[in-house]
């Protein structure tokens, strides 16, 4: 079989199953089969495939179908102009997640000495990012040890200034100690995973996705564990997950000032920023 029968006979498949973006999927996962870049396929159509390209093409091919994500397929996802390794044990960086970036790259530039922490780190993406990208020292947690693991792989790629550690949420933390707390936490309330896309519900870590029946316990265990581990003045930012808003709002009403919600390209709340008041 040629490259291009190959790559028509999978686009025909994964159309035939309504999996998204037939063509693109399988020229995503025939790149990754031949270990060749999608102008590859096109400057060698008619070039044979080897067995072994078509057993992994086809093995790639059967795990999408199952509902197995491309990026965990392939290992790769990009993050901010990066490519980061990915595996089940980490959540899929979105590109929705660079606006909380962005706010703490600027925070970060305004407040060069700051201490900063990114909790619940997955694939490590934000603190290696953060730490490329404005050359502080990052410290990043997370509970799950298997994700520290994936973690450091893409810290030691980069050869970032990140530490990794695990821990609870912030609970390993000295209260007063930091100046930035930025996190991306579990917000999908327990309620809505039947209506979740299989390849995320089947596959993504739970323990990264849900937080509870209503979507807002991290949230809460998060802005009251930061209320110790923040020095007077210190920020937090977090990101925003669907509807949660107004709940998360009114936890900061009262204790914490100079509050912002930012918006995704799509107009929604992505982003919420704070301030721990100075004593």
């Amino acid at each position: 079989m040629t490259i291009q029968s190959a790559l028509l006979k999978g686009a025909e498949i994964l159309g035939k199953a309504e999996i998204g973006a037939p063509r693109l999927t399988a020229e995503i996962l025939l790149c990754h089969a031949l270990h060749q870049d999608r102008a590859y396929l096109y400057a060698h159509a008619s070039e044979e495939l080897s067995e072994h390209a078509w057993a992994n093409y086809d093995r790639y091919l059967n795990e999408r179908l199952q509902g197995k994500p491309v990026q965990y397929i392939t290992h790769r996802q990009e993050f901010y102009g990066r490519e980061f390794y990915v595996d089940e044990s980490v959540l899929i960086p979105r590109p929705e997640t660079e606006h909380l970036v962005e706010a703490a790259i600027a925070d970060l530039r305004a407040h060069p000495q700051a201490r900063a922490l990114d909790v619940g780190t997955g694939s490590g993406a934000i603190a290696i990012t953060l730490a490329l990208e404005t050359g502080a020292r990052v410290l990043a947690s997370d509970i799950s040890l298997p994700a520290l693991a994936i973690a450091e792989q893409n810290r030691r790629r980069y050869a970032a200034a990140v530490s990794f550690f695990a821990a609870d949420l912030v609970e390993a933390i000295r209260p007063g100690s930091l100046d930035l707390l930025i996190s991306n936490p579990p917000y999908v309330p327990g309620s809505d995973a039947a209506n979740m896309q299989r390849e995320v519900r089947d596959w993504e870590p739970h323990v990264a996705l849900f937080a509870g029946e209503s979507g807002l316990e991290i949230y809460e265990r998060l802005i009251a564990g930061a209320e110790q581990a923040l020095k007077p003045g210190g920020r937090l930012l977090m990101e925003l997950g669907y509807q949660s808003l107004a709940g998360v709002r009114e936890m900061l009403a009262g204790k914490w000032t100079d509050i912002r919600v930012l918006e995704d390209l799509a107009g929604w709340p992505r982003v919420i920023c704070a301030r721990r008041p100075d004593l």
